[in-house]
């Protein structure tokens, strides 16, 4: 290195935790664009997904991955819970996601599988706003004895407490080397996949408990500047479900509730794309999609 050169860091860091902790809203809020479907619901994530934050001198590389369940009852879950597993083959540090209200089994469960792990790990405990600070210092040392984590810290990433210490932290830990990506890339997934994320996230806050677990969302064709729709891009999206009864709760009495649920992902899909879209949602049944293995393999998850 010359003399006076600043040295650059950057690494892949993975997110895990079990379901439902805030990883997406973490990722959502560091890169400062929404790469991820986020809801109250848990298991929202199915995706592996890969978020990108640049500053001046660290390229950090964040994996987001599905919430860890301890059983798989499905093909899909087997897919979520490889893709968790996965990402901790790449990553140069781990971020341990939980809550306050553990350590439960899942948590349990989730540091079982980083026990043999030799790189750096750092636990965020998340949504501490919920509870009365007397109970953190317990739960910090109660912590520091499941796991040798580097460091601990009590966060709230909707109130972003402790958020940038966090990221300082993080930064510490990676390796020097020169950035992975271009400094305005901040996902390495295509528009199609970001449509899909957009939808889903939409299904996730508009349909019942069930519906967003049996359903699968797949752009069938994305044409830009689509002569046919005025010039603008069109979209058409086929909605998988699971059985003929549940096509119609997706479409809704006289189509309402589909024709809601377009017109919120529309809007949300034009900001995202900075263009006008001409969005066609279809609803079609695959039985029993998240045990087919075949079909998965031809989705994104």
């Amino acid at each position: 290195m010359e003399q006076g050169t600043v040295s650059k860091k950057a690494g892949y860091i993975s997110i895990i935790g079990k379901p439902n902790v805030g990883k997406s809203t973490l990722l959502n809020r560091l890169i400062g664009v929404k790469i991820a479907a986020m809801s109250k619901k848990p298991q929202t994530t199915r995706h592996r997904i890969l978020g990108v934050l640049t500053l001046k001198n660290a390229q950090l590389l964040f994996l987001d991955t599905p919430g860890i369940i301890s059983r798989a009852k499905n093909e899909l879950h087997k897919k979520m819970i490889k893709n968790a597993v996965s990402s901790l083959d790449d990553a140069d540090l781990v971020l341990f996601m939980t809550d306050p209200f553990g350590p439960d089994e899942l948590d349990k469960y989730a540091l079982e599988l980083l026990k043999n792990y030799k790189k750096p790990v750092i636990c965020a405990i998340n949504k501490v706003d919920l509870v009365e600070k007397k109970v953190l210092l317990p739960l910090i040392d109660t912590y520091k004895n499941l796991y040798p984590f580097r460091e601990i810290f009590p966060l709230s990433v909707t109130s972003n407490i402790n958020v940038n210490e966090l990221l300082q932290s993080i930064i510490k830990y990676l390796p020097e080397g020169e950035f992975y990506y271009p400094e305005n890339v901040t996902t390495d997934k295509n528009e199609r996949f970001m449509v899909e994320e957009i939808i889903r996230e939409k299904i996730y806050s508009l349909y019942g408990e069930e519906i967003p677990y049996i359903s699968a969302v797949v752009v069938d064709e994305f044409v830009e500047n689509d002569e046919r729709h005025g010039n603008v891009d069109y979209i058409r999206v086929i909605i998988y479900v699971e059985k003929e009864s549940q096509k119609p709760i997706i479409i809704g009495k006289g189509g309402l509730k589909i024709k809601k649920l377009g017109t919120y992902a529309r809007h949300e899909i034009e900001e995202f794309l900075g263009r006008k879209v001409f969005l066609e949602l279809w609803v079609k049944v695959h039985k029993n999609w998240r045990k087919d293995k075949a079909f998965l393999d031809r989705l994104s998850v």
